[in-house]
């Protein structure tokens, strides 16, 4: 299983020796102001990525509110960003991860074999001195990397219904057990998944948990094949990524909680 983190350090050698495309994808659920944040401070050569728009295809009641891309648009996306054949790809955001790993899931999905997340995103590059850039970067020269589909597996509803294994939830625990739902239609979660919010896969620094302690922790669910959902598939790459550097393949539910609440035949619990 190849690396998922690379710490402010090694992408600092990195950027050194021009040895990696670097991706800022800022964005928060309710904070539309990613390209504003990207222009008032970045890491010097990171092009912005914008999660709406180039990490997912328009939401829809059929598919949820982030469903994948087509390939061939991620890969039009992915030229514009300066992506060519061979190249390691290196994403960040400002929130521990959060978003980055979206990009960090979709591009190995795609076939690029080495992606990774800043750990301690923006934060944590600064914290460790790093200098910023603002406002505009020069437009990278036009990449040529092709990409294929399913080098990180992915379960649709049906399968989510049947899953025969550890099934998680990376939401908060409000929304699991449907005490609140402020964006899908009907709150609660899918009938046998576990609570596993992506926020305790991160230390009090911002950064991934060492995999010592996230293995101990997503032991706890129990053994067999894993799967993680979320709201719109977003955070769940965060959880994919947690169990990766734990060493625990996992499989990706895409249309996740905003697919699966607004199909009326799918059943939903609440509580614990």
């Amino acid at each position: 299983m190849s690396a998922v983190l690379i710490s402010a350090g090694g992408l600092r050698e990195a950027l050194a020796d021009n040895r990696f495309r670097l991706l800022d994808v800022r964005w928060a659920l309710g904070d539309p102001d990613g390209p504003q944040h990207y222009l008032d401070g970045h890491i010097p050569g990171a092009v912005f990525v914008d999660l709406e728009t180039e990490l997912a295809a328009p939401p829809s009641p059929t598919r949820g509110r982030h469903p994948m891309p087509e390939l061939a648009q991620l890969e039009k996306c992915a030229r514009s960003w300066g992506i060519r054949n061979g190249d390691p790809v290196a994403v960040y955001d400002a929130t521990g991860g959060m978003a980055a790993a979206r990009a960090w899931w979709l591009l190995r999905w795609a076939g690029i074999a080495d992606v990774r997340i800043l750990d301690g995103g923006l934060p944590g590059w600064t914290n460790a001195g790093g200098e910023l850039a603002t406002g505009t970067e020069s437009d990278p020269e036009t990449g040529d990397v092709e990409l294929s589909p399913g080098h990180l597996p992915t379960i649709d509803a049906d399968a989510a219904a049947k899953w025969d294994g550890v099934l998680l939830d990376a939401r908060a625990g409000e929304r699991y057990r449907g005490e609140t739902e402020p964006i899908d239609p009907r709150a609660g979660h899918i009938p046998g998944a576990h609570s596993a919010p992506t926020a305790a896969n991160l230390g009090t620094d911002g950064r991934f948990l060492a995999a010592k302690e996230l293995r101990t922790r997503f032991a706890e669910f129990g053994s067999g094949p894993v799967a993680v959902y979320c709201g719109s598939g977003v955070t769940a790459a965060h959880q994919v990524a947690a169990l990766a550097i734990a060493g625990v393949p996992a499989a990706l539910y895409p249309g996740s909680w905003s697919q699966w609440s607004n199909d009326p035949k799918r059943p939903v619990a609440t509580g614990a």
